[in-house]
Order: C-alpha cells, then structure tokens, then sequence
C-alpha cells in the first residue's frame, strides 16, 4: 500500500510530533504564508515598506485596499482599484519612494 500524504497540519503533526499537545500551533495566516511560499523582510525592506506606505497616505491613497510585496528594491502591487486615474497614480507615487528601483503593478480596475 502506497504510502499517503498528509493532508492537514494535524494529520503532520500527529505522524510528527512526540507530544502534539504541548507544541505550538500556527496561526491559520501563518499555516496559509507558508502555502504560499511566505519570504520574511529584512531590515531594509521593512524600512522600504514603511517609505511605500508612507508615501501612499500622504498622496491620499488607502493603503488597506493595495497589497504590497517587497522584494529587495522591487516593489510588486496587487489589489483592486475604483478607476484607471488611481491606478495609474498610485504605480507613479510607489515609483517615485526612494530606494524602489522597480514597480510591479499588478492591480485591475473593479468592475
């Protein structure tokens, strides 16, 4: 009989684990950034991400709606926005941060 593989975090966990009970447990984020190949920032990133984010609420533009992934000086943007103006703008405000050398805009208009 094929071996099977484990298809929940508990299902590893019981076949792993010598005392389930007394280990640690992620979080459901946690369990899903590791899914998704989650990249901790260093140092420098962090700083970048919070220079994006800075710049994007001075240019009155909620960040909440935008998710933004840094990777070194590349900034990637995914989300969705209300019209083309906003999305052409806030790919020009993320553009001109210090230390992004490169935008990756991946947002669409809402329908």
């Amino acid at each position: 009989m094929p071996n099977r593989v484990p298809k929940t975090y508990d299902e590893i966990v019981r076949s792993t684990v010598p005392e389930p009970d007394s280990s640690w447990r992620p979080t459901p984020e946690q369990e899903q950034q590791a899914r998704e190949g989650f990249r901790a920032m260093d140092g420098d990133e962090q700083q970048l991400h919070q220079r994006v984010l800075a710049a994007l609420t001075s240019a009155s533009i909620d960040p909440s709606a935008i998710q933004i992934e840094i990777d070194r000086d590349r900034v990637t943007l995914r989300g969705q926005v209300h019209d083309r103006e906003t999305l052409t703008r806030i790919a020009q405000v993320v553009g001109e941060v210090d230390g992004v050398r490169a935008v990756l805009d991946q947002l669409v208009i809402r329908a």
